[in-house]
């Protein structure tokens, strides 16, 4: 399980895929999101805006590791 760490109480599900280097541009998030290779917390993910809190577990088809945000420091 990787771990990105964040300094706010959340972070959009595409900029987390963006800070992850699991894409490099947004239009590449959404193609994954659109094509439902996105999973949140067991459930196909719908929204590029969809917030991503501490714990939730984000998968995406085709990476070798599930993606976890960590709250750091002060919000």
């Amino acid at each position: 399980m990787r771990v990105i760490e964040i300094h706010t109480e959340y972070i959009k599900l595409q900029q987390l895929l963006k800070l992850a280097d699991v894409v490099g541009y947004g239009s590449d998030a959404k193609f994954l999101i659109n094509e439902g290779k996105v999973i949140v917390n067991g459930e196909i993910a719908t929204e590029r805006g969809k917030k991503i809190r501490e714990n939730d577990v984000v998968s995406v088809e085709g990476e070798e590791e599930d993606i976890t945000v960590k709250v750091v420091g002060d919000m």
